[in-house]
C-alpha cells in the first residue's frame, strides 16, 4: 500500500480538483435550461485523475529512498 499512496493521492486531488475548478467556473455561467453532457465531465475528471496520478507517482518514485 506505501507503494500505491502516491498514485492515489494524485488520483483524488486530480479528480477532485478539476470537478471544483470546472464547478467555480463553468456551472455559474451555464444556465439551468442547457443541457450538460455529464459523462463527459466525469471522462474528463477521470482523465484528469489520471494525469495527477502518473504525477504523483512521478514525485514519490524521487522522493523515496532507495
Amino acid at each position: 500500500m506505501k507503494n500505491a499512496i502516491g498514485i492515489l493521492f494524485g488520483f483524488v486531488t486530480g479528480m477532485v480538483g478539476f470537478l471544483y475548478l470546472f464547478r467555480i467556473f463553468f456551472l455559474v455561467r451555464i444556465p439551468p435550461q442547457d443541457e450538460l453532457a455529464p459523462g463527459i465531465v466525469v471522462m474528463l475528471a477521470m482523465m484528469s485523475g489520471i494525469l495527477f496520478a502518473l504525477a504523483g507517482a512521478f514525485v514519490q518514485s524521487k522522493l523515496v529512498r532507495k
